[in-house]
């Protein structure tokens, strides 16, 4: 199983709900790199996508795009790709410009609202080495986190639902706790349709304890 895909795309649906629909482009991967569409008022936001076969025809299903969202400095994939086609910008943080020679399309801050759609904005990190954003959605109570949580293998330890990153896992994301989320969605790996708050909790409260079982569930599976 190769760490990150390439070549022809095979879709995988997930997280699918009210609001939105997730989808991995590779699901035999060990990133297991997640996207998500955002439906809102003002059409589709595709949050740190990556482009596959049949994607527009799933994105067809809830209405035009209106723009693609770059929560993570790393995490350009497939964004200015999508953007041009669907002739729209992609939407950084105001704190992430240093990523904008990497696209084509228009590029604009997000703001602290991504535009009218209840979907607010704050920043989790800001570091030469790691630039990250979240979202959340009071009334949906729906919280986007792209890289600090994740529900792909090798972010998880033991029965966690969802699991910090690894290079966090001794300085976990603790303001995410303070949320009431009923559903989240990540950047690797499905996220959690419900009781997300308990799950939140858990993987932050116990992520230092859990450190020694999720390195080494990592590396056994690096070596497999």
């Amino acid at each position: 199983m190769p760490m990150k895909g390439s070549g022809a795309t095979t879709m995988a649906e997930i997280d699918r709900f009210d609001g939105g629909v997730g989808w991995l482009a590779y699901p035999d991967e060990r990133m297991e790199r997640a996207s998500h569409a955002l439906v809102t008022d003002e059409g589709l936001y595709l949050v740190d996508p990556v482009d596959c076969e049949g994607l527009d025809d799933l994105l067809d299903e809830y209405g035009d795009v209106a723009g693609c969202v770059v929560l993570l400095d790393r995490h350009n994939r497939d964004a200015d790709a999508l953007a041009r086609r669907h002739d729209v910008s992609v939407y950084r943080p105001a704190w992430m410009e240093s990523i904008d020679p990497n696209y084509l399309a228009p590029v604009e801050d997000i703001g602290v609202e991504l535009g009218d759609t209840g979907y607010e904005v704050f920043q989790l990190y800001d570091t030469p080495f790691w630039s990250e954003a979240y979202l959340y959605h009071p009334e949906e109570k729906t919280l986007v986190v792209p890289e600090a949580l994740g529900g792909a293998e090798y972010f998880r330890a033991g029965d966690e639902r969802v699991g910090v990153h690894p290079m966090l896992r001794m300085t976990p994301p603790r303001e995410l706790t303070a949320y009431d989320v009923d559903r989240l969605l990540v950047g690797h790996g499905p996220g959690v349709m419900d009781r997300a708050t308990s799950a939140i909790r858990d993987a932050v409260g116990g992520s230092r304890r859990r450190a020694p079982t999720a390195y080494f569930q990592m590396l056994r599976g690096l070596l497999d």
